[in-house]
């Protein structure tokens, strides 16, 4: 598994026991940071590295020494090494100690819980893969951007879950516990109905 070091920001192979970790939740932009951006000499000169900069900033802060992004910690040139990712995704984010969730489209001053407020229509909640990032992990925090720009807290998975429950019509006690061998499938299959992903294998794994 890689790991970003949130004080150098460097990817580093993890080999043996995973350390605790952050994980990293958003939408893709037109432009990501790949694993070769971040071995480049100097990763800091791609204009998407700010999302990777202020990501390591936010968690290190909170404490933690590694996250992950899934933009730059999977080597998306090896088709093996994707299809490894795909499957094991899901635990990465059910083991991580945080999942930071950055609504790039939502003004983190703003009250999320009105029927057409930025959080609630957000792209977040319209893609395919952000499903499990969203039942998986069993801390989620909300961030989106204050007038600076920097990424400020908007509120948690536990604090946001009834507007969160309304959205996406996942149970609070999911939302709560991650628990979902209780919930039929074709209950599960209506949280992903109205989600979208670029290619139609993804849609199916979500």
């Amino acid at each position: 598994m890689r790991l970003i070091n949130t004080t150098t920001r460097k990817v580093e192979e993890i080999h043996g026991e995973i350390p605790e970790y952050a994980i990293l939740s958003h939408t893709w932009d037109e432009q990501e940071m790949t694993l070769q951006d971040m071995q480049h000499s100097k990763p800091e000169k791609f204009t998407c590295f700010e999302k990777v900069d202020r990501c390591c900033e936010l968690v290190a802060k909170e404490g933690f020494e590694y996250v992950w992004i899934d933009t730059c910690c999977i080597d998306k040139n090896s088709s093996s090494e994707l299809s490894e990712a795909i499957n094991s995704m899901y635990r990465w984010y059910k083991e991580a100690q945080v999942c930071i969730a950055y609504l790039s489209d939502v003004p983190s001053t703003e009250d999320p819980s009105p029927p057409l407020s930025s959080f609630r229509t957000c792209k977040w909640f319209t893609r395919g893969w952000t499903l499990q990032e969203l039942i998986a992990p069993p801390v989620v925090e909300f961030y989106g951007k204050n007038a600076e720009g920097d990424w400020t807290e908007i509120g948690t998975k536990l604090s946001l879950q009834k507007t969160i429950s309304e959205v996406t019509r996942i149970p609070i006690e999911v939302l709560q516990t991650g628990a979902v061998s209780n919930i039929n499938v074709a209950k599960r299959m209506t949280w992903a109905s109205t989600r979208e992903t670029t290619r139609e294998e993804d849609r199916a794994y979500s």
